[in-house]
């Protein structure tokens, strides 16, 4: 198993596994976020531009390998990120 031991490893004790389902729920969250505003986007451009982030996410989610803790925990850092971004921007 792939499991380095350093601060940069949020889930040290976590089967690289369950970091992966952790990604996948990631990246499925922030799909659904970016599908919603791309469906009730107020303009074609607009429409467009959320519909094409939703592709990057779903491209990249299909690159990183399985066992790649580093790039999952990275991604989702990032994913989350972005999310929490989007929410406190409907919120504001």
């Amino acid at each position: 198993m792939n499991t380095p031991k350093h601060s940069a490893d949020p889930y040290h004790d976590v089967p690289t596994a369950v970091v992966f389902d952790l990604f996948a729920e990631a990246a499925n969250r922030l799909t659904g976020r970016l599908t919603y505003l791309s469906d009730h986007a107020g303009t074609k451009t607009d429409r467009d531009k959320w519909w094409a982030m939703v592709m990057r996410l779903r491209n990249t989610r299909h690159t990183v390998p399985a066992d790649d803790r580093i790039q999952l925990i990275s991604y989702i850092s990032q994913w989350t990120r972005e999310l929490e971004e989007l929410e406190s921007k409907k919120r504001g």
